[in-house]
């Protein structure tokens, strides 16, 4: 502590305070008494801060110093009340304070209507006095300027002139973002830096180079669409120029065939007017060819229709001739067929006969070979009349037959009771119901480690990983904590979920600490995952009893504690009860919210539940007074899914203790099937025996048997011999009666056979006489053929010629209306000189518009449009060229500014890294310890990627890691994040930089490190005001004079401030230390 020598600053109370108010006694030394004449006090410094009605104030003012404030006392004294005053009196929103909750009106103090807050800063001219009323009732803020009322936006502008930024955790760090400053990326941390450090232009230069940057970007992109789109326009044109051609190319070959198809109907009539002259004076010779013709043919035509009238009745006598030979040849063909049936049925006769005789034959061996068989049986029947009886032997394997049935019987009866147990409890292992339930329970698991891989894959890859290795480690070790926790009521999730962080219900819990590091080994260091991991107080705490007793707290509404609403495994249930208290945690109803006034008045008390809320109290060393902060029970989002852990036990168990019987029960079939495989086999060498002694015992009776069946039947084959001879002669009757048969019809053949060949003979003659005939009008029809050909011919033309004519007359008739309808000319009208200059020939014309349609048909597609389109544009690609070089040049004059920009804000930028390096590197090195700062970015030209990357490394056996929420230890982040403050402490560019209990989870080493480099940095002349709120320091440590030290105190037994003496105080204790 400072020196009894020191001057006391102004340090007052209103005197109408309570005994229970907290009082903030300041000791500075070398100060003057007159606020703002110190000259080391920067533009913006506090210089007062008074609090009334707020938070654990009711009335107080504190005098910080220009330099190193060091805020101590013990824990819900109020410390963290004066960081809150600091935020909301500079116009901060409450969620930088980390409290999350937007009703300003919680921060005044229980009781009252209102609060009030009023901050006096520094400031050249004149100091700025801002002041904060907070109204309870409407959650509203009445805000002063210097005594006059004004918006937040004033003050809020007012705060920024003076470069102060609360929500910049490089210059403002609640107790509650102290973890959130390492989870900042690289990026936030470089924009918070700048904001903190750097010239104010600094921060705008790099907003204005990602705003160039975009726009360069957005010009890029434009002038890439311009160029596109103008080099497929001229693509386009190109391609239709040479449609353009083809089209006018096109025009001028359909005039053309618009001039020929003009042309050709002319051509047509004439050709065919001069066709219909040459047609007519042709018929005219043809008619007088063929009269002369038809004089000189007409004796030879007489005779030869004479010969004609003589041939037609001699034809029809051949034909009657013919007709009466082909029935005759008919009726022989059929007679023909008669005989060679009754060949055949003299041939099925003989057959019959030879079967008869074939039949007798092997009836008589029959006879012979049954004559020895019954020899040979009685030569049999006397040997086997000398062996001895075997009945005896037959009674003794019958009796030890019946005993082997009664003893697999007996198997068959327990093998069936078995089966029936097994079928019984086969379905009572495989029951739809057991079956389904079990599903369940592992399907709603499956569902936890679904909503587990959604919201942290990393731990989701770490679980897959321990369940492959799990024989890796020693110790129980449990999967996260979401996972084995069973809410046994889902109505209750939201109370255990809301008392336990996520960080700890994603951990995996371990029994031993080196199964901990091994798994942190390999799963944070070799597969880079971020996960948590814990290890269970080495003696059980599952166990342990709460403070009081369930049933004294009813009356409040509390109906169990929360460690009675979840199952989990020894291990983690220990943790919950060690770290959490939720053996200790009272759960209550609507009742409670009620009486939570009387409720909190509770002594043992520390944290409850509501319905709807959690309530945390505080309770002062000093007055014991309590403090309370509430906050809403919010919805459950990972235990709502709750699985009965003993009820799926009790299943399981029930489905191993059946298959354990099943697996007994098969063992003994097993065991029977083999006994009655034994006893089947001895049955069937008895039934065996028993055959062969019943075959001996029965042979002499069935030979005899034999022996007279055989004899009946040689007897039956003896009586039924068959009579050859009588076959014989009904055979030769049966041939005699076919033959006569065969007779008639052979009489009847021949006569038809004689008809056929007089018929015959008269064809012949009448086809002689015919051929004579024949022969004289072929010589007839020689004689005039070339005569009658030539008056054919001459005939056939007079009649073509005539139609011929007919035919043109009409045609050139047509062809003359149709010429003149095309050419659109009247009967007087001249025909058209364009017309009679071309060809005159039809062939030529056709040919000439054959070749032009042809080249006309090569140019399809083409239309008019094509020729507007063009035109069209060739005006956009002009327009398009301008429009491309105005963008282009625009793109240019942006690059340039970028560049001016870039200069104007990387080099200044590098230096402040280089200066922040330089302090962070040397602050690491005086402990012992290693730590650099550098500006980090992927791509030079990307100014929103760039960010400062801090790395460090507190073990000679490590590397430089990033700092991280994941890979640094709660203290070594603190560490950390305390030097990388002090290392902007000398650049600063804010009036002054707040931290409040970062030094909570520092081991004493780091701790009096880091306390010696915050007062050697923060006590210099040319540093900032700095405030560091600590609730405990440790002992004989180095002190400054610059420094100044607010002791908070609070209790029951408080001086009121305007009694507190600090001189008697020290002598008070000198003399203590004089009498110890």
């Amino acid at each position: 502590m400072a020196t009894s020598t020191k001057k006391r600053r102004q340090s007052h109370l209103n005197a109408g305070s309570q005994t229970s108010n907290s009082a903030a006694s300041m000791f500075s030394g070398g100060q003057t008494d007159q606020l703002g004449v110190d000259g080391r006090f920067v533009e913006g410094s506090i210089l007062r801060i008074t609090m009334k009605n707020f938070l654990t104030y009711d009335y107080s003012v504190l005098y910080p110093g220009p330099n190193l404030n060091m805020i101590v006392g013990a824990n819900g004294t109020g410390k963290s009340s004066i960081v809150c005053a600091i935020c909301l009196g500079l116009a901060g929103k409450t969620a930088i304070l980390g409290r999350g909750d937007k009703v300003i009106g919680l921060y005044v103090k229980r009781g009252c209507s209102k609060g009030f807050i009023e901050i006096e800063l520094f400031k050249t001219g004149g100091n700025l006095v801002i002041n904060r009323e907070i109204h309870v009732e409407n959650n509203q803020s009445l805000w002063m300027l210097n005594g006059r009322h004004c918006n937040q936006k004033s003050v809020e502008e007012e705060v920024k002139a003076l470069h102060i930024q609360v929500n910049n955790l490089c210059q403002f760090l609640p107790q509650e973002k102290v973890g959130e400053f390492a989870k900042m990326s690289k990026i936030e941390l470089l924009e918070a830096t700048e904001k903190s450090v750097g010239p104010p232009e600094m921060y705008e230069y790099h907003c204005e180079l990602k705003n160039f940057r975009n726009k360069e970007r957005e010009l890029e992109n434009v002038v890439k669409e311009k160029a596109s789109f103008l080099e497929k326009a001229k693509q386009r044109n190109e391609r239709n120029k040479h449609d353009v051609n083809r089209y006018y190319e096109k025009k001028r070959h359909l005039d053309v065939i618009e001039l020929l198809e003009k042309k050709k109907p002319w051509v047509e009539y004439e050709t065919t007017r001069k066709e219909f002259e040459g047609a007519k004076k042709e018929r005219d010779n043809a008619k007088k060819q063929l009269s002369a013709l038809k004089q000189a043919q007409a004796p030879m035509l007489g005779k030869i229709q004479l010969i004609d009238n003589q041939l037609k009745p001699t034809e029809a006598q051949i034909k009657a001739k013919t007709i009466a030979i082909k029935e005759a040849s008919l009726k022989c063909k059929q007679k023909q067929e008669q005989l060679d049936r009754k060949h055949k049925e003299i041939e099925d006769i003989k057959q019959t006969q030879r079967l008869k005789q074939m039949e007798e034959e092997d009836h008589q061996k029959r006879i012979s070979n049954t004559r020895r068989t019954i020899d040979d049986l009685k030569a049999e029947l006397a040997k086997v009349g000398d062996q001895p009886d075997v009945t005896p032997r037959i009674n003794a394997v019958n009796v030890e037959l019946r005993n082997i049935r009664e003893e697999r019987a007996k198997i068959e009866g327990e093998k069936a009771d078995l089966r029936r147990e097994k079928d019984n409890l086969h379905a009572e292992s495989t029951s739809e119901m057991l079956v389904r339930k079990l599903s369940d329970m592992n399907n709603m698991m499956n569902a936890k480690e679904q909503k587990l891989q959604r919201r942290h894959r990393d731990t989701h890859t770490a679980l897959h990983w321990l369940r492959q290795n799990r024989q890796l480690f020693g110790g129980n070790v449990h999967e996260p904590m979401m996972l084995v926790i069973n809410v046994r009521d889902h109505r209750f999730a939201k109370f255990v979920e809301n008392h336990i962080s996520f960080h700890d219900l994603r951990a995996f819990v371990f029994q031993r600490k080196d199964d901990m590091e091994k798994f942190m080994i390999e799963v944070r260091d070799k597969m880079n995952l971020k996960v948590n991991s814990i290890s269970a107080p080495e003696e059980s705490c599952s166990r342990r009893q709460p403070s009081r007793n369930i049933e004294s707290l009813r009356r409040f509404g509390f109906f169990t504690y929360l460690r009675e609403m979840f199952d989990a495994p020894d291990e983690v249930m220990s943790y919950l009860c060690h770290q959490y208290k939720v053996h200790d945690v009272p759960v209550g109803n609507d009742q409670t919210k009620a009486m939570i006034k009387t409720v909190i008045e509770e002594p043992y008390l520390r944290v409850l539940y509501t319905t709807e809320e959690r309530y945390t109290l505080k309770r002062s060393h000093y007055s014991n007074k309590i403090s309370t902060s509430n906050s809403a029970v919010h919805p459950s989002q990972y235990l709502t899914i709750t699985v009965d852990a003993e009820e799926k036990r009790l299943l399981e168990q029930q489905m191993k203790a059946c298959e354990v019987k099943l697996r007994e029960i098969d063992e003994r079939i097993k065991t029977l099937q083999a006994e009655a495989a034994t006893l089947d086999r001895r049955d069937n060498e008895l039934l065996a025996e028993k055959k062969h002694l019943s075959e001996v015992k029965g042979k002499k009776r069935q030979l005899e048997q034999k022996i007279s069946t055989k004899q009946d039947s040689l007897g039956q084959m003896e009586h039924s011999v068959i009579d050859l001879q009588k076959i014989e002669e009904e055979t030769k009757e049966k041939i005699a009666v076919v033959n006569s048969h065969k007779v008639s019809i052979v009489t009847v053949f021949m006569a038809q056979m004689k008809l056929r060949s007089k018929l015959t003979m008269e064809k012949v003659y009448l086809a002689l006489e015919t051929v004579g005939l024949m022969a004289e009008k072929a010589k007839l029809e020689n004689d005039c053929r070339d005569g009658a050909t030539e008056l054919k011919t001459t005939e056939q033309k007079c009649s073509r010629l005539e139609q011929r004519k007919v035919q043109l007359t009409e045609q050139c008739k047509g062809l003359l209306k149709r010429a003149m309808a095309i050419c659109k000319m009247k009967p007087d009208d001249i025909i058209p000189l364009n017309i009679t200059s071309l060809c005159t020939f039809y062939d030529e014309i056709d040919a000439m518009l054959n070749e032009e349609r042809s080249r006309a048909e090569c140019f399809t597609g083409l239309s008019e449009n094509v020729v507007d389109e063009y035109n069209r544009r060739e005006q956009e690609i002009k327009h398009l060229e301008k429009e491309l070089e105005d963008k282009s040049n625009a793109l240019n004059a942006y690059r340039q500014n970028i560049s001016e920009a870039k200069e104007r804000w990387l080099n200044p930028l590098k230096q402040l890294v280089e200066q922040i390096n330089d302090k962070f590197s040397d602050f690491f090195r005086s402990m012992q310890c290693a730590g650099e700062v550098d500006l980090h970015s992927e791509n030079e030209e990307e100014y929103d990627k760039y960010g400062i990357r801090i790395r460090v490394k507190f073990h000679s056996s490590t590397q430089l890691h990033e700092l991280t929420a994941y890979h640094q230890s709660g203290g070594e982040r603190s560490v950390s994040t305390m030097l990388y403050l002090m290392a902007l402490q000398e650049l600063n560019r804010c009036p002054f930089r707040v931290v409040d209990e970062i030094n909570q989870g520092m081991d004493p080493v780091n701790e009096r490190r880091v306390f010696d480099i915050v007062v050697r940095t923060a006590c210099k002349e040319t540093t900032s005001q700095y405030f560091f709120i600590t609730p405990k320091l440790l002992q004989n440590l180095q002190y400054a004079d610059e420094m100044t030290v607010l002791c908070v105190h609070n209790g029951s037994q408080m001086l009121p401030p305007n009694q507190w003496d600090e001189k008697a105080f020290i002598r008070r204790c000198i003399q203590r230390k004089a009498r110890a």
